[in-house]
């Protein structure tokens, strides 16, 4: 059957991410309090976004945005195209920081093509989605919490992603730490070794189990649950000032880890009175998102509008 074409805008509201977690490796996510706006409109042709905020003025501004070849891939899966596109994003989650930017963007973009289409979710359900932004993204950690919300811990079977989203302890208060600097994914990946030791391997899996129940149920825990051997030694010397500030956090009794692939830290628990992080640093006390990606009708209001995170604070 041929698509038809929802008439007016979507917009679409998707949280910055955690991955790894420390142990957790391709495995454990957490949702922050910090998200990008995005909206679209189907159009009589061409594919023109609109970028303010993070990424304004550096990102493309036609079919080569992220958001929009995440949207050309579920139109792809969904069996046709509209004629052309008009995209608004107000981006608030920094750029290659390894908060999740580009998974935000691509859940933004498969959520916007299902919207736009009268009958998409009857063709696209809700683990397709994680399958399809999976693909996209590579790996199910960043896109799993940006689409369910939470705590969440993925792994991929032979039909793809899944993911379950466990409810946080309450009095968890993330605080990360971004660094003007930018990261690259495919670098930090370069840097880990092809095999690990056993040994390590065992001690990850202990932790990462460990950690599950830290955050979920026992935050007192949550520093020897965040010890990893698989993949923040083996980056530290790409991002020096990241593994020194993850080191003096911990040194402090934070359990601190470096978030996704980096350069940002994150604590999982607000730092000592009086630690200082340096001038390098930008630090925010975030909420964890429980809410994960929602979808609206309606084109951005004001408040979406706004480019600058409200809320956080500095």
């Amino acid at each position: 059957m041929p698509l038809t074409f929802a008439s007016g805008p979507v917009r679409v509201r998707v949280p910055a991410t955690s991955a790894n977690l420390g142990p957790g490796f391709d495995a454990l996510g957490l949702a922050l309090g910090l998200h990008d706006d995005v909206a679209a409109e189907v159009t009589s042709g061409g594919v023109r976004v609109s970028v303010t905020g993070e990424g304004a003025g550096e990102l493309p501004e036609d079919d080569r945005h992220l958001v929009a070849r995440a949207m050309r891939a579920t139109f792809d899966l969904l069996g046709g195209h509209p004629p052309g596109l008009a995209l608004e994003c107000v981006n608030r989650i920094p750029q290659a920081r390894g908060l999740g930017s580009s998974s935000a963007a691509i859940v933004a973009g498969v959520l916007l093509a299902r919207a736009l289409v009268t009958d998409g979710p009857a063709r696209l359900d809700d683990d397709g989605v994680l399958r399809l932004t999976a693909e996209i993204e590579g790996h199910p950690d960043n896109v799993a919490p940006c689409l369910l919300g939470g705590f969440t811990v993925a792994w991929t079977e032979p039909g793809g992603a899944r993911a379950v989203s466990l409810p946080v302890a309450a009095g968890i208060r993330p605080t990360v730490f971004v660094p003007a600097e930018r990261g690259l994914t495919a670098t930090a990946r370069a840097a880990l070794p092809v095999t690990v030791p056993h040994a390590d391997a065992a001690q990850n899996a202990g932790r990462a189990a460990l950690l599950v129940h830290a955050l979920t149920a026992e935050p007192a825990l949550l520093l020897p649950a965040t010890v990893d051997r698989l993949h923040q030694d083996y980056r530290a010397p790409g991002m020096p000032g990241t593994a020194a500030l993850v080191s003096a956090l911990r040194a402090a009794d934070v359990a601190a880890v470096v978030s996704g692939a980096g350069p940002t830290v994150l604590a999982l628990g607000e730092p000592p009175s009086g630690f200082q992080a340096g001038t390098d640093w930008q630090v925010w006390q975030l909420s964890v998102e429980v809410r994960g990606a929602t979808v609206a009708r309606g084109r951005l209001g004001h408040a979406e509008r706004d480019p600058v995170a409200a809320g956080r604070k500095s």
